[in-house]
């Protein structure tokens, strides 16, 4: 049975939280933790925290019977609601800014 970790409303826009997800998707937890440390990226410090959660969830399992044999079965990223920012213009105009936000959802399974 698999088992997942969610983080919502993660303050990095979802398409440069993507670019991590895919790096580490179908791989190892130990190999996932080798990339996400080596990867120069915001995205990759909050997802390695969250895959530390989903591993954790794993071990405190009563159906996963080795922590050592899991990978990541699914690892994606959704959008979440945006902040919206006003930044003055010139001519007494208005520019919107959109601080966008994310969901990321990890589910972990072991090797059979």
């Amino acid at each position: 049975m698999p088992e997942r970790a969610i983080l919502r409303y993660a303050r990095i826009s979802p398409r440069k939280a993507r670019v991590v997800a895919d790096l580490i998707r179908g791989k190892n937890v130990d190999e996932a933790f080798t990339i996400l440390k080596f990867t120069p990226k915001k995205g990759a410090r909050i997802i390695e925290k969250l895959l530390k959660s989903a591993v954790s969830n794993a071990e405190r399992s009563p159906h996963i019977v080795d922590v050592d044999s899991l990978y990541i079965k699914t690892i994606y990223v959704n959008e979440g609601p945006m902040l919206k920012r006003i930044r003055p213009r010139a001519m007494g105009r208005a520019y919107l800014i959109r601080k966008r936000t994310s969901h990321i959802y990890i589910e972990l399974d072991e090797r059979r």
